[in-house]
């Protein structure tokens, strides 16, 4: 697709097309059930027995099955030719948002989308700074353009292809069999939505680049596609944090309305699930109005579920922390306990520095482990690791102003996920390291850290048993692994120990929760340091 096919198309008489085959289809399926209940049923009741009626019953029940077939059929192009126009609509807002841009930067573009300025003046020709800047704004606006063409044509190629297998369908009759509209119903490459997700970055697109695509945007349409489909931006990293809370809160009635209509409660795994989905809109409802503001960053039914919940915006923050749950963190941990304790931290943050902004985040981007037999199973870490520095990318990419202090928390098994990320070659996007009651991070010494030894903290209860278990590789705690360990409570002689560190309440000794609230806040040389453990 060029430029001005692009530019200048009016999408809005595609939109039109759809409702036509909406109406068709409506209009379709009450001719079906007039049949239904005219001629097929009223015929089956009849009990005609004989040669006739012998020969009638599979005939009628054919034209039932052949209409009921092209119902389907009528129902699925309007569904696709609306997911295309949006998708091509989507292309377009960025297509001529990027050409004013580009008539902003006192530029121009020809018809294949290459971008140009005039001549600099003579001071300028001599600025090398300025031709790089000019340039690099050029190859900026260029690209963008680009991307929009290069969407709209795959869009547009992929609503032709389906377009012609309806209409040859049509033609040769397989369109009113109802085993092969069936089987076109479990095709995924048939499916309306993934026409739109052509005109968006695709699943493995970098937070930088899923952001650049929104910002490329009009307001309007980053309304609308919030509004529309939150499922292609509620959990993509690069969205900006109130963007994703808003189609996220969408996503999470849907979810309670679908887990609670279709009997998924009768099985554990969607029981445990709803009831999940429920404890974190209870926790949304609850802190509605109040400070911090409670944002919805993620939410999903992927596994054992999915959610992430922030206390503060960490798009405008000055401090931000996304703490990983170990053993048992599921919905209903993210919605009860484990906000608990990201709002306990994000207290003891304010405490230490209440001239700085926090938002503290409890993140359940993985399947955790729900029992000790899947606690010593360290690909379940693994599974999540990936997903958790691309959402501390993403809140790099996202955030306004200076760069925020970002610190990684790792309690229990969430340590090891946490310890296996910034063991990656490239590391975590993060400046600090925490890790609370861990069983072990798969490291021998800190420094194998992409945060160094000097930026890794370690807290670990003197009767915190999983603490010494020691699972994976070496003692956090230990001298031999080079962390930094801060004090905290030590606890009784019983498995308590092992949740307290967050403990804030009336009495309670802050201790631990403290230490963590200044290193998270930028204040880690006022932690109260405490003697590593010996081998």
């Amino acid at each position: 697709m060029d430029l001005a096919t692009l530019r200048d198309t009016d999408f809005g008489l595609l939109h039109g097309t759809a409702d036509a085959y909406d109406r068709l289809h409506g209009e379709f399926g009450q001719h079906l059930e007039n049949w239904r209940t005219g001629v097929d049923r009223r015929v089956a009741a009849t009990g005609w027995t004989g040669p006739t009626g012998d020969a009638a019953t599979p005939a009628l029940r054919l034209t039932t099955g052949e209409l009921t077939a092209a119902r389907t059929e009528l129902g699925r192009i309007g569904k696709t030719l609306r997911a295309g126009a949006d998708a091509l609509v989507l292309a377009q807002s960025a297509l001529r948002k990027a050409l004013e841009d580009v008539r902003s930067a006192d530029m121009a573009v020809d018809e294949h989308g290459a971008v140009s300025w005039q001549a600099p003046s003579a001071a300028d020709r001599h600025d090398p700074d300025h031709r790089r800047s000019r340039d690099r704004t050029a190859g900026i606006l260029a690209a963008r353009i680009t991307t929009a063409l290069t969407e709209a044509d795959t869009v547009d190629r992929a609503l032709a292809a389906r377009l012609r297998h309806y209409a040859t369908r049509a033609q040769d009759g397989t369109g009113l069999d109802p085993a092969v509209a069936s089987r076109d119903r479990l095709d995924p490459t048939l499916a309306p939505l993934d026409l739109l997700s052509g005109a968006v970055p695709g699943p493995g697109a970098p937070p930088a680049e899923v952001n650049a695509w929104w910002n490329g945007l009009p307001a309007d349409r980053q309304q609308w596609i919030v509004a529309e489909h939150p499922e292609l931006v509620g959990n993509r990293d690069g969205i900006p944090a109130l963007a994703r809370d808003r189609a996220n809160r969408i996503l999470l009635r849907r979810y309670i309305e679908e887990y609670a209509r279709d009997g998924s409660p009768a099985t554990g795994q969607g029981r445990r699930k709803l009831e999940g989905f429920r404890r974190i809109e209870e926790r949304l409802l609850d802190s509605a109005g109040q400070e911090p503001p409670v944002l919805l960053l993620g939410i999903g039914d992927e596994g054992q579920g999915r959610g992430i919940i922030s206390f503060g915006n960490p798009d405008t923050a000055d401090d931000v922390t996304s703490l990983v749950g170990g053993l048992g963190t599921d919905l209903q941990r993210i919605g009860g306990g484990d906000a608990d304790r990201a709002k306990a931290v994000y207290d003891a943050a304010q405490r230490a520095d209440p001239t700085r902004s926090t938002a503290s985040i409890a993140w359940l981007g993985y399947d955790a482990p729900l029992s000790f037999p899947e606690a010593g199973d360290l690909s379940r870490a693994q599974g999540g690791v990936d997903a958790y520095r691309r959402f501390l990318e993403g809140q790099r990419v996202t955030h306004q102003g200076a760069p925020a202090h970002v610190t990684a928390e790792g309690h229990s098994f969430g340590s090891l996920l946490v310890g296996l990320a910034a063991r990656k070659p490239t590391g975590i996007a993060a400046d600090d390291v925490i890790l609370v009651g861990s069983p072990g991070t798969d490291a021998f010494h800190a420094s194998e850290f992409s945060v160094g030894a000097d930026h890794t903290y370690v807290g670990a209860a003197s009767w915190d048993h999983i603490s010494h278990l020691g699972w994976f590789t070496r003692d956090p705690a230990s001298v031999d692994f080079g962390a930094h360990r801060f004090a905290v409570d030590g606890g009784s002689p019983d498995f308590t120990a092992h949740s307290s560190y967050w403990d804030d309440g009336p009495g309670e000794d802050r201790t631990s929760v403290d230490n963590i609230g200044r290193i998270v806040s930028g204040h880690a040389s006022r932690i109260t340091p405490a003697a590593g453990r010996h081998d």
